[in-house]
């Protein structure tokens, strides 16, 4: 048994020096492959955004919304989409400055006035949806800290006296003008529920 060793110790010897001399050199001077990350060195390396995205995060995310219509379905939709983008920000504690101009017929969603005699005039799905949509606005409003801009042209024509908007609305001299400004020299950005 103690000989079968002696000759194969010598046997391996000589393969190993003739693989050396064999096998080229850039084979041998190769690195290592480098290993491949574990999950947990994947998430740490995900959970460290790249520099420009903390800048960016730090910022202020302002976004106005340009409310016109009549129709109280397209009115809640809005409401909704305004909801959710606040309730996004804030999970992911970003600051917000939300806006809502209202425009024409945008005024029917901010009194409870019937606006007789006007082209803004109730009507019966108004009237059917208005207390809902007025308590989902105040919510935005008063909650979420959602500020509600209206045309005062608007306002004016229509003879509503400012008592008669609910509580809070800020009245800006021409509501397009106001969303004009706040995306050219403020920064915001637009949407409009189609």
């Amino acid at each position: 048994m103690s000989n079968k060793i002696g000759i194969t110790t010598p046997l391996l010897s000589v393969l190993a020096l003739l693989l050396v001399l064999t096998v080229p050199t850039s084979v041998l001077a190769a690195p290592a492959p480098s290993p491949v990350p574990t999950a947990s060195a994947q998430e740490e390396t995900s959970a460290t955004p790249p520099q420009a995205d903390v800048e960016e995060d730090s910022e202020i995310r302002k976004v106005v919304w340009h409310a016109d219509f009549a129709d109280p379905r397209r009115f809640s939709a809005m409401l909704t989409s305004v909801n959710n983008m606040v309730n996004t920000f804030q999970e992911a504690l970003v600051d917000y400055d939300v806006r809502i101009v209202f425009v024409s017929y945008g005024i029917r969603f901010l009194t409870n006035d019937k606006l007789a005699g006007t082209p803004f005039e109730e009507d019966a799905e108004l009237a059917r949806h208005r207390p809902e949509l007025i308590d989902r606005l105040k919510s935005l409003q008063d909650i979420q800290e959602v500020k509600l801009e209206l045309c005062e042209i608007t306002r004016v024509a229509v003879g509503l006296p400012k008592e008669k908007l609910i509580e809070g609305v800020i009245s800006v001299p021409s509501g397009v003008v106001r969303i004009a400004e706040l995306q050219q020299q403020q920064g915001f950005a637009y949407l409009k529920v189609e």
